[in-house]
């Protein structure tokens, strides 16, 4: 079975349509019998993406730090809910865990996330794929701010590309699967 780590907010957001967005990528994993790795809170975006997957029969891993249980109020519905010590081991435990990695809107922790997992992959410790899931536009200014940064000598062009994003949560799951099986 595939797996993809989603990073995604343990709040809400202010607007309806990332919740939307949340509910629609775990039911789209669900329907691809895709496990979902991610946070382990049952609260927010992430709440939404787990209960989707869960209301679809799907897989789900949850990666909780100990410090965090009592603040993200770990989801009680999981099967398997993993506590590790810090941040650092629930990083590195869903990017094992994981065939590639999705973002959904989110904080600083979502982005701290992802660009961590772009690094590693940079520097060659991973090869697997990241998605964005561009909900209502909310990483249209990030994928500006990495343009400039390659124009600008910051960032090659070939990691910038690594990066894929649609609106549509089946189509970038199967975007981000068709990069997962092309690596084999």
């Amino acid at each position: 079975m595939r797996s993809l780590a989603v990073f995604c907010g343990s709040s809400s957001g202010s607007r309806p349509e990332y919740a939307v967005a949340a509910a629609a990528l775990g039911q789209a994993m669900a329907a691809r019998k895709v496990r979902l790795v991610y946070g382990g809170g049952g609260v927010g975006l992430m709440g939404v993406v787990a209960d989707a997957v869960l209301g679809g029969g799907g897989d789900v891993v949850g990666v909780l730090p100990v410090h965090l249980a009592g603040r993200e109020v770990a989801h009680d519905g999981l099967a398997d809910l993993r506590v590790v010590a810090t941040m650092h081991e629930r990083k590195a435990l869903m990017a094992e865990l994981a065939d590639g990695f999705v973002a959904l809107p989110g904080g600083l922790g979502t982005l701290e996330e992802l660009f961590e997992v772009l690094t590693w992959k940079q520097l060659g410790l991973h090869d697997k794929p990241v998605g964005l899931l561009d909900v209502a536009g909310y990483y249209d200014g990030l994928a500006s701010f990495l343009d400039v940064s390659v124009v600008e000598g910051f960032v090659g062009a070939k990691n910038r590309a690594a990066i894929v994003s649609d609106t549509d949560a089946g189509r970038l799951v199967d975007m981000v699967l068709e990069r997962v099986e092309r690596l084999g």
